[in-house]
């Protein structure tokens, strides 16, 4: 359902007045202003209404008509091209200090603190990079700004020298909260910033962020999502990450004894290990710490995927006892064999 706007109707009204008026003055004779200004106005009224008379007193001079007051939307953001190219990150620091002592200024004047920080940087290739820095606890404080923008730039390369550089702040109102008497404020979250971004710019973007399980049934599948300050609630656990065999119908089944009341302690990552086969079926394992004759076993619980693309996949679990009393659990995939963890 649209949602009726009486403003615009009225607006539209009046328009389509005028244009009548327009239409019949025309019929008249009268094309310029100083036509209608000649006019009577008690004449002009009487035959076309208060609308006319609101035109003659506009061409007349007599109307007055109240100015509309509409401020331009803030721009937090500084610029500046440098007269010769720079290949070194000293000029641009300098540059980015003061960028961020001009920010300050204007935003704590209009009680405005910075969210957000946008860097672009422009090489003599007509290219241009940019980076948006969130801020996790909105501030003005310059020496924790810059020092996010230092520790981002210490390993930052380019194949172009560096011709003009910008800086835009997103601003934000400041937050308040009123504590209790025995009640402190919260330790100072710019300190895990700063450690994400050296940790990224030495490991690399792709390597530092939050796992996140992917939508399949393989183990320890996962993908390394950006970090995000904002806390979110996961209800349902993607992929098979249960660390019982209680998730396996028929481990529950034909286990051997006590393992349906044990906890697998998973090794993470999986340890590389060799089993001998005797007529298929497990007879031995030798792992880095875990060695020794079978006695018993339970499998090949077979799991298999993404066989519609490149990424195919398949597995077969078992789980095995030893003759000193260990139970653990392996797999092969691939002709090669990994232990996966031990029973407590």
């Amino acid at each position: 359902m649209e949602r009726f706007d009486s403003s615009d109707s009225a607006a539209k009204t009046q328009q389509n007045d005028i244009c009548q008026i327009l239409a019949i003055l025309h019929k008249w004779g009268i094309h310029m202003i100083g036509q209608l200004a000649a006019l009577d106005k008690q004449q002009l009224g009487a035959r076309l209404g208060p609308e006319a008379i609101r035109l003659w007193e506009r061409a007349n001079g007599q109307s007055s008509r109240v100015i509309k007051l509409i401020r331009p939307p803030e721009s937090f953001e500084e610029s500046f091209e440098f007269e010769s190219e720079i290949e070194t990150a000293e000029p641009l620091l300098f540059m980015l200090r003061r960028f961020l002592e001009q920010l300050a200024i204007r935003l704590g004047g209009m009680y405005l603190v910075a969210k957000e920080l946008t860097l672009r940087v422009t090489f003599t290739d007509k290219q241009s990079y940019e980076r948006t820095f969130k801020i996790p606890q909105p501030t003005n404080n310059i020496d924790l700004l810059f020092r996010m923008l230092h520790t981002h730039l210490e390993n930052f390369k380019s194949e172009y020298p560096i011709v003009a550089v910008a800086l835009s702040a997103q601003p934000i109102k400041p937050a308040r909260e009123q504590f209790g008497l025995f009640e402190t404020t919260l330790r100072n979250p710019h300190q895990l910033s700063e450690t994400l971004a050296r940790l990224t710019a030495l490991l690399g973007a792709d390597r530092v962020g939050t796992p996140v399980l992917e939508e399949t049934h393989r183990p320890d599948a996962f993908q390394i999502e950006p970090f995000a300050w904002a806390l979110t609630s996961v209800t349902r656990n993607l992929g098979r990450s249960s660390s019982v065999p209680g998730s396996y119908p028929e481990a529950c089944r034909s286990s051997p004894l006590h393992i349906l009341r044990s906890a697998l302690r998973r090794f993470r990552p999986a340890i590389s290990g060799s089993v001998l086969l005797d007529e298929d079926r497990p007879s031995h394992v030798r792992g880095a710490d875990i060695r020794g004759k079978i006695v018993d076993q339970r499998g090949p619980y077979l799991f298999s995927g993404n066989w519609w693309d490149e990424k195919l996949w398949a597995l077969a679990d078992w789980d095995l006892q030893l003759e000193t009393g260990e139970l653990v659990r392996c797999h092969e995939s691939e002709a090669s064999w990994k232990i996966d963890g031990i029973y407590d």
